[in-house]
């Protein structure tokens, strides 16, 4: 990025408010006389008055090196490699799956996952686990909008609805005799963690209630629970948004609690969550994250799979859900400007009553919430609200029987993909997994030698002459994604300012990015089909 375009930004900035790209909940140009407009609409809210303890201090994505606000007298785009590495891998996260033996016989051989702000604090999160009372792993990834909050609730809690919904009715009467007896109940899942994140410790124990309401349910029907996979997993993203829209109808203990139910179910997250048992993929999707698979064919050619669709007013098959779901009367207000009734850009999302609610739930629940006004909660009726809900939790499953050829799997918020094409993420994983796979230069040549085998040596031979700054293989995707040139390779002066943007400016330019790879091992996928 040259200093002519440095010095537009910094310029265009401080003349104007621009909020371009994709602001969740509404989308223009904002004058002086419209900013109290803007703060009903769209706020970024806090759980806790000024001065107590607050979101925007606990979620803290490193932001050293980068510019508060445009205003700033001393402004520069220039930030160093070693800075630059610094905010690029902060939030890294990577962990190698082995079973208890020491051998690694999951189909799961690794995963690697990092995450990068753009707005402060970020409102994206991340989720990872083994499962512990059944098979397999699970990873999600969730994307918020007006606030962390929902994001935050949601990665916390649904793996765990998950996990409850594949339990058989045997194990549940065992946690709930344990809970009843007041015995240690054996944990779910192993998470898996980066060191800086944070969970609600205030309000855990009301989360681990209404998870045990859910089992009791279960436990009520006549029969055996025995959801699919694809039931376990629509059950679970339906139960939880249920259960937040509860939340903050129902009493609460002390007003910290009443607080953090307001701000988890007016913000709102989108989620994908992908489940993975032995060559069993089910990825559920509910929103503009997306899934993508990195298959290496035959003869040594990349391609890509997409395992979601994105749920928003750009797929046909959402516009005629949301036409089937509403009066024909409401055919021409349901989406406006590419958006549900022209404030939400995905159609199917956690949280958010205020496009679920009735406007008289919506101002009861406000009325008696006293705080709602000091967390910047304000009650919004969007023109042509008639017919509500019109925004779903419920998710898209999709299936796919995992084969040797599939290699990895790409999970990541629509920061990563307003960036880079399906396309181009697998090619970049696949020339990073090239590079550290390659320890030896390889001499002779494999037969049969065709085009794409050539092309594959080729591109190892240039990723050994090059050398990847990354090894967590997220940070190298969020370096092309926000520093990458007309010719695909990253250039270090937009990069560089990319990270320098200040808050004020940085969300016109990126969103927030988060990005989880599951690498798979082939030689564990093969064996499954050579012992049947």
């Amino acid at each position: 990025m040259s200093r002519t375009v440095s010095s537009w930004i910094l310029s265009s900035a401080r003349n104007s408010i621009v909020l371009q790209g994709k602001g969740r909940l509404y989308s223009g140009c904002i004058t002086a006389r419209n900013k109290t407009k803007w703060k009903l609409i769209f706020c970024r809210t806090r759980l806790f008055p000024t001065g107590s303890w607050s979101l925007d201090n606990a979620f803290f994505l490193r932001r050293a090196f980068r510019h508060t606000s445009t205003e700033e007298e001393q402004f520069s785009f220039q930030l160093s490699p070693s800075q630059i590495n610094e905010v690029l891998r902060a939030g890294e996260l990577s962990h190698k799956i082995l079973d208890l033996d020491g051998k690694n016989a999951n189909s799961v051989l690794k995963f690697e996952s990092n995450q990068l702000a753009s707005n402060t604090p970020i409102e994206d999160r991340r989720s990872a686990a083994t499962c512990l009372q059944t098979k397999g792993m699970m990873f999600g990834v969730f994307d918020g909008h007006a606030g962390s909050a929902c994001a935050q609730a949601v990665s916390e809690r649904l793996l765990h609805y998950i996990a409850v919904s594949l339990l058989s009715r045997q194990t549940l009467e065992e946690i709930e005799l344990a809970v009843e007896s007041m015995k240690p109940v054996l944990p779910m899942l192993q998470l898996h963690k980066h060191a800086s994140d944070v969970e609600y410790h205030e309000i855990t124990s009301q989360y681990f209630e209404n998870l045990r309401v859910y089992w009791q349910h279960l436990l009520d029907l006549d029969t055996e629970p025995g959801f699919s996979l694809e039931e376990a997993m629509i059950c679970a993203f339906k139960r939880l948004d249920s259960d937040i829209s509860l939340e903050v109808q129902a009493p609460q203990e002390n007003q910290l609690m009443k607080n953090i139910a307001l701000q988890v179910a007016f913000s709102g997250a989108t989620a994908c969550v992908a489940h993975i048992d032995g060559v069993h993929l089910h990825v559920a999707n509910a929103g503009d994250c997306r899934a993508v698979l990195g298959v290496c064919e035959e003869d040594g050619t990349w391609s890509t799979l997409p395992l979601t669709r994105d749920h928003n007013a750009y797929d046909e098959s959402e516009i005629k859900r949301l036409k089937r779901e509403h009066p024909k009367s409401e055919e021409k207000t349901l989406l406006v400007n590419d958006r549900l009734l022209g404030i939400l850009m995905p159609s199917r999302a956690f949280g958010d009553v205020q496009l679920k609610w009735s406007k008289e739930l919506q101002q009861n629940v406000l009325e008696n919430s006293c705080d709602a006004e000091a967390l910047n909660i304000y009650q919004y009726v969007p023109p042509n609200y008639h017919t509500p809900p019109y925004l779903t939790a419920e998710p898209e499953v999709t299936y796919h029987k995992l084969r040797g050829k599939d290699k990895f799997l790409v999970i990541a918020s629509d920061g990563l993909w307003e960036m880079l094409s399906n396309e181009m993420v697998v090619k970049l994983v696949a020339g990073h997994l090239a590079e550290f796979n390659m320890r030896k230069p390889q001499l002779a040549f494999e037969k049969p030698v065709n085009l794409g085998y050539m092309h594959n040596l080729l591109l190892q031979r240039k990723n050994r002459g090059t050398g990847s700054l990354d090894q967590n293989v997220a940070t190298h995707l969020i370096r092309h994604a926000i520093g990458s040139n007309e010719y695909g390779e990253v250039d270090q002066e937009k990069l560089a300012a990319m990270l320098a943007l200040p808050e004020d400016l940085a969300r016109m330019y990126r969103d927030d990015i988060t990005v989880t790879v599951v690498y798979f091992n082939s030689e564990t996928i093969e064996n499954y089909y050579k012992n049947r």
